[in-house]
């Protein structure tokens, strides 16, 4: 007898955990785009889903939900891929490839300006009394530029992923894959000073920090809003009249690099883009 399409989807996102080895955010997001498709169409078989429920389904998420393009290609793409498992375990269903991907416009890049790269790189030592704050708050905003590492990544940076010697370090990527990181010497020079007024029990490098520090002597990590909270004050503090967020730097970190006429290859090697039509973006 055939799964329902609940239990097919339950093994589905299991099969990315276990078998894909995929990240803890792509299960998290596909397993919520398939509960919200589940709840949608019902505890059916997947075998009698035909192209003009999907078609229904996605006028669902703009009409009803008011999820914008590119949201809704998220959750196509979702099912497209849930269909190839079906179709790859012998599970009988429609064609992925019946399912469009809409257009959407070109992708917007949003980076600062040299002088505004400057106010961010200068910010903690200008607007941070605290000296523990300001070593972690000006390591943040030195390695988002200096490396061009994503936020996630950073969050989860610790004491064994860094070689210092080497002015590189490792992060885990997505598919929970090892690679290497090289930064520049000022990027490097702030983590140093980081690392320095350790005084914190854990591995993680960037910690909460109460106003009393010796409350988080265990070193909780920042969570990724909290680094995008940080990003966001000294923005402001130093009267930056456009949006900044991590990934802003990461963005800058790479425009900066095509601006001083890096090869493309070796930018797309440094951002770890799988594809290089990613990497066109920057020629912006």
């Amino acid at each position: 007898m055939q799964p329902s399409l609940s239990k097919l989807i339950e093994l589905y996102i299991s099969y990315l955990g276990n078998t894909k080895n995929a990240s803890p955010n792509t299960i998290s997001n596909y397993g919520m785009r398939l509960k919200r498709f589940l709840w949608f169409i019902g505890d059916i078989d997947v075998n009698t889903i035909h192209p003009m429920q999907i078609m229904d389904y996605r006028k669902y998420l703009i009409d009803n939900l008011h999820l914008g393009i590119k949201t809704v290609n998220y959750h196509i793409i979702a099912i497209r891929a849930f269909l190839k498992f079906c179709i790859k375990h012998d599970i009988p269903c429609i064609s992925p490839d019946k399912l469009e991907i809409s257009k959407t416009p070109p992708r917007e890049i949003h980076f600062l300006s040299d002088s505004e790269i400057e106010k961010m790189l200068t910010a903690p030592w200008e607007r941070e009394k605290n000296e523990i704050k300001r070593a972690r708050d000006n390591a943040i905003i030195q390695i988002l530029y200096g490396s061009g590492l994503r936020v996630s990544e950073l969050c989860n940076l610790k004491l064994s992923d860094i070689h210092t010697d080497s002015n590189q370090f490792s992060v885990v990527w997505k598919g929970r894959k090892m690679r290497s990181v090289f930064m520049t010497k000022s990027a490097l020079d702030a983590l140093s000073h980081r690392l320095e007024m350790r005084w914190w029990v854990g591995e993680y490098i960037l910690i909460w920090i109460s106003n009393n520090q010796k409350k988080n002597e265990n070193g909780k990590p920042l969570s990724r809003n909290a680094i995008e909270d940080i990003i966001r004050h000294y923005a402001k503090l130093q009267g930056i009249d456009k949006k900044v967020t991590p990934h802003t730097l990461r963005h800058s970190f790479a425009t900066s690099l095509i601006k001083k006429w890096a090869d493309i290859r070796s930018v797309q090697t440094l951002l770890w883009h799988s594809s290089i039509t990613t990497t066109q973006i920057y020629t912006h």
